[in-house]
């Protein structure tokens, strides 16, 4: 066993272990393996492993690994500019970052036109971190309403990233991103079903999953540093 597949089976231990404490099925939480500092050798032995849901976070790296490897499901975690949309819409499984009304427009005319529907999920600042991207969470509802208007994009959910601290530190931005969640799918936006919530990565995955993650980004206790 190679030693990305021995770091990725104690991942998997680890995601279990988190939801069995928090009452949850491991099986509802996706594990997406953050691949922005290796190359294809280490992509390929994790796809060996067993991983079939990889991040990235650069767009020239996520063109060039999702053309080498189509099989797998690529999300695009990273900041993504408008001028550089036309590269991910309709090859990314998931768009974790879309953080304003004028890049949801863009996605949106650039999947209409390749008769594409794309999933995104709305990058919110929980902390008010300044060297944070994402809306304020005063304005994710506003964002939801207005995706209603455009028919090639669909918003799954919401994504944050927490400050790095302690993982028990940053207990509350995950439990406040949750309940934002949860009272954005009360609000039953006819069209929009909130399913995903992507926070957590290495340092506080656990967490993150025991307040609710569907979604969590891992990258160094996969690939190493």
């Amino acid at each position: 066993m190679s030693q990305i597949a021995e770091r990725y089976e104690s991942i998997r231990r680890r995601v279990r272990d988190a939801a069995d404490c928090a009452g949850r099925d491991a099986a509802d939480i996706t594990i997406v393996a953050v691949a922005k500092t290796v190359g294809p050798p280490e992509v390929r032995a994790a796809i060996s492993a067993g991983v079939t849901d990889f991040g990235e976070n650069r767009v020239q790296e996520f063109v060039a690994k999702h053309g080498l490897f189509p099989e797998v499901r690529w999300h695009f975690i990273g900041t993504l500019q408008s001028n550089k949309a036309q590269h991910v819409v309709g090859a990314a499984a998931l768009i974790h970052s879309v953080d304003s009304l004028g890049l949801l427009e863009r996605i949106d005319r650039i999947a209409n036109a390749r008769g594409v529907v794309q999933p995104v999920l709305l990058q919110v600042n929980v902390s008010h971190e300044e060297s944070k991207h994402g809306v304020d969470r005063s304005e994710v509802v506003e964002l939801v309403a207005a995706s209603l208007e455009l028919s090639n994009v669909r918003v799954k959910g919401l994504m944050t990233i927490a400050p790095l601290q302690r993982p028990e530190a940053v207990r509350w931005v995950f439990r406040d991103m949750h309940d934002l969640f949860e009272s954005i799918a009360g609000m039953r936006f006819n069209g929009v079903e909130l399913t995903e919530l992507s926070m957590g990565m290495t340092n506080d995955f656990e967490v993150a999953i025991e307040e609710g993650a569907t979604i969590v980004r891992i990258g160094r206790a996969i690939f190493g540093r």
